[in-house]
């Protein structure tokens, strides 16, 4: 897909894997689109979870059809997680997640409380912690109850974004963890304008924002993406999401942020052109990109990383190989 770089910003061009520089992380990667799938991928990333863990996820609007279903996270968390709780925060925008009531009444409705009681940490206030090395924020509002935790297992649906371009783990965090009424008023509004924020700025601000978060747990943090059901539409548009058109792929997980956000991309743009046109459009046209980019400027992780293929005996591999079942890693 053709794509123009305009001076300075870049988050509308994609960077090919041998344009990038740095260091390497470590991303493991799975077929396996099950509860079990999930599981064996989060015991590469375990290491340092330990006492109280918070999963971040998007649990979704009324009867979304895109999100990681809550029978899939039962079974995971009945396996690996037994004692963590599910962490989420009431929206900016008016809808089935807007007050804490209306939030309940749809965790009811999606599932999510037929096995487990989830912490909406704004419910009873908020709290600030810091950004370092900000250019928009020195810090950020989140619900006041996640700087309790220990741990945070950061369990995406890797889709599409009405605004951000994509949704990957930079996302689930930056939005899902600030606050409803403050924090995202931060990250959205300016000049007075609810939603007037967009492009390179929304990505930076997003940015800042989840590096608020990660920075308070440091190592006692996991990523895992699910790219399963990908629209180009965010969970938070529910039924009204766009079809799904994106191949289910599999699932990737990191301690690098920036290295697991950079592999989902990277295993879209490794699809065949129709497979992969809607999302790479969508990214593309809301300088999503600039999510990999500014992360890695301010320190957040690598873009570069090795990719292991869990299913075939921890085989080094690369995207496009993962994509097409190929084993062998060209190098």
């Amino acid at each position: 897909m053709a794509e123009t770089v305009k001076a300075g910003t870049g988050g509308e061009r994609y960077v090919p894997y041998a344009e990038r520089s740095g260091n390497e992380s470590i991303v493991y990667f799975t077929r396996d689109l099950s509860p079990e799938g999930i599981a064996r991928i989060y015991e590469r990333v375990n290491g340092n979870i330990s006492d109280k863990v918070a999963i971040k996820l998007h649990t979704g609007e009324p009867k979304g059809p895109n999100i990681i279903p809550a029978a899939w996270v039962k079974e995971f968390m009945a396996k690996e997680l037994a004692d963590a709780t599910i962490v989420e925060t009431n929206t900016y925008y008016e809808g089935g997640r807007y007050t804490t009531k209306q939030h309940r009444e749809t965790l009811k409705v999606n599932g999510w409380a037929d096995f487990t009681t989830v912490d909406i940490t704004d419910e009873h206030g908020t709290a600030m912690l810091p950004v370092e090395g900000g250019k928009w924020f020195t810090e950020m509002s989140v619900g006041e109850s996640l700087p309790k935790y220990d741990s945070l297992v950061v369990l995406t649906h890797f889709k599409g974004h009405t605004m951000g371009g994509f949704g990957g783990s930079n996302k689930n965090i930056g939005i899902g963890c600030a606050d409803g009424r403050i924090g995202k008023k931060m990250i959205h509004e300016k000049n007075g304008e609810q939603w007037g924020v967009a492009e390179e700025e929304l990505m930076e601000k997003i940015s800042e924002s989840t590096k608020a978060t990660i920075d308070h747990f440091g190592k006692k943090a996991a990523y895992i993406n699910v790219l399963r059901n990908i629209s180009v539409s965010c969970d938070c548009e529910g039924v009204d999401a766009e079809p799904v058109v994106t191949p289910n792929i599999g699932i990737v997980a990191s301690l690098d942020i920036v290295a697991a956000d950079a592999a989902g991309v990277d295993l879209i743009y490794a699809l065949g052109e129709k497979d992969r046109h809607a999302m790479a459009e969508r990214i593309s046209t809301r300088h999503g990109h600039r999510q990999i980019s500014y992360m890695k400027e301010l320190g957040m992780g690598n873009d570069r990383y090795v990719l292991i293929d869990i299913d075939n005996e921890d085989e080094r591999i690369s995207p496009k190989a993962a994509v097409v079942g190929v084993r062998p890693f060209p190098g």
